[in-house]
């Protein structure tokens, strides 16, 4: 089937301008730049002719960090449900995380993931293969163009996969040649700060309120720089996730381009959006691992992605049932669903003048393409998949019980209002969701393949 998309406002590699993008089949066939630049005939040649005028174009988001938790933990969500609610969002491809139920430790396991993958998912995907103290010899059986890289968790978090090992942890580092993406907090520091805490209160139960100061900056930030010496030590490929501080920005360079560096980083929407102030209303629905910070924190994170010390943008999607959320902060789940709303906040950010639309594409498409070497995604280009996404301006969107497509059912976010909405999304040429309603089929989905 062939479609024009007609007299978008294209956002792409860096510009904005009028043009019309044909769609055959999955792929992009051709761009016109300019307002009704494609010959006169084409509108009788497609089968379809989209009008976009007043909408923005933009390639679909790459979201490099995702739990959608299955299998094992459906019961707070699935690869259905989230990926539903991924392309709700604009988010076009993702990139699942290892810690589910049995963790993904093992090619069984992986092969297992794919295979879900493709039976049940609504975007593309991709699963992280995990690392532990005892499967150092399974990643040399890895295939590096069929997933993403290797996830060490070096502090830990939801499930049990702490990497402690230091023979371990020197072993992974010199023998791959993938990219190792860390979970970075100091498991002792964190320990220390828990018992300082609980004897400074005078009880077990603590206020939220401490989560950022028992998982303080300095357990992010002594975790974030022994990962670097490794890395560096030993010429590794590392990609730290979900950075959360001001001080972890002085580990990484701005000062070259994405292809030349060999440490990377990443920031999660959550860690752009709230602050330490956030706890006293919004209070477990915040608890991320790691913490939302301070307001100096905050504010270094977003200089960090206009200047390039930070190289994309992700979500760290983690949903829980609400019932698991309840409690303090040494027994409520650390985690929430962001998937459907990234695009939005980014976007809103880019309103407020804080990014540009422009650089919102790049970290949240060019850059995940590049960085992991997606092959023909993550850009608007003649021969790359159709993984595109229409964002109407000037309709504003409303997070309601209703709209949040997460199977868990709740939202940080509810009752904020962005200033724009998801018009239309496109998975490999296929509408999957349109003014505000999920297609009856599920798309062609594919795993990403990686140069």
């Amino acid at each position: 089937m062939k479609k024009l998309l007609r007299n978008a406002l294209l956002i792409n590699e860096g510009r904005s301008y009028t043009a019309s993008v044909v769609i055959e089949g999955e792929l992009i066939e051709a761009i016109y730049e300019g307002e009704h630049t494609y010959p006169e005939a084409l509108e009788c040649e497609v089968d379809e002719v989209v009008a976009c005028e007043g909408l923005w174009l933009m390639p679909g988001v790459i979201d490099d960090q995702v739990h959608f938790r299955e299998p094992g933990l459906t019961h707070k969500a699935c690869i259905a449900t989230e990926s539903q609610a991924a392309v709700a969002g604009g988010v076009t491809s993702f990139m699942d995380m290892p810690n589910t139920n049995p963790p993904t430790t093992t090619l069984e396991a992986w092969e297992d993931k794919m295979r879900r993958g493709a039976e049940t998912s609504w975007a593309n995907y991709a699963f992280f293969f995990g690392g532990t103290n005892d499967n150092a010899d399974e990643l040399k059986h890895l295939d590096k163009h069929r997933l993403p890289g290797i996830k060490l968790f070096l502090g830990s978090s939801t499930g049990n996969m702490l990497v402690d090992d230091k023979q371990t942890l020197e072993r992974i580092f010199s023998e791959t040649d993938m990219i190792i993406a860390t979970h970075c907090e100091s498991e002792g520091i964190i320990r220390a700060n828990k018992e300082h805490y609980k004897a400074l209160v005078g009880k077990d139960h603590l206020d939220v309120s401490y989560h950022p100061l028992i998982r303080s900056a300095e357990a992010c930030y002594r975790s974030s720089a022994e990962a670097v010496e490794l890395a560096t030590r030993l010429n590794s490929r590392l990609h730290i996730l979900h950075v959360s501080t001001e001080r972890e920005l002085s580990l990484f360079r701005s000062d070259l381009p994405i292809e030349q560096k060999r440490i990377t980083s990443e920031v999660c929407v959550h860690h752009l959006l709230f602050t330490d102030a956030d706890y006293a209303t919004l209070g477990n629905k915040i608890k991320w691992n790691p913490a939302v910070k301070t307001l100096a924190d905050r504010e270094a994170l977003r200089a960090a992605v206009r200047n390039g010390l930070v190289d994309i943008v992700a979500t760290d999607h983690a949903p829980h049932l609400w019932s698991e959320k309840l409690g303090d902060c040494l027994s409520a789940a650390s985690g929430g669903p962001l998937v459907q709303h990234s695009l939005p906040i980014m976007l809103d950010l880019a309103n407020q003048g804080i990014f540009t639309k422009e650089l919102v594409v790049e970290r949240m498409a060019h850059l995940p393409a590049i960085l992991f070497g997606i092959q023909k995604r993550g850009f608007i280009r003649t021969g790359y998949f159709a993984d595109l996404v229409l964002v109407d301006p000037k309709s504003p969107y409303i997070v309601t019980a209703e709209n949040n497509l997460t199977y868990c059912g709740w939202s940080p976010l509810e009752g904020r209002t962005f200033a724009h909405s998801v018009h239309t999304t496109f998975v490999n040429g296929h509408v999957v969701y349109s003014n505000g309603q999920l297609t009856d089929e599920r798309p062609p989905v594919y795993g990403l393949a990686f140069g």
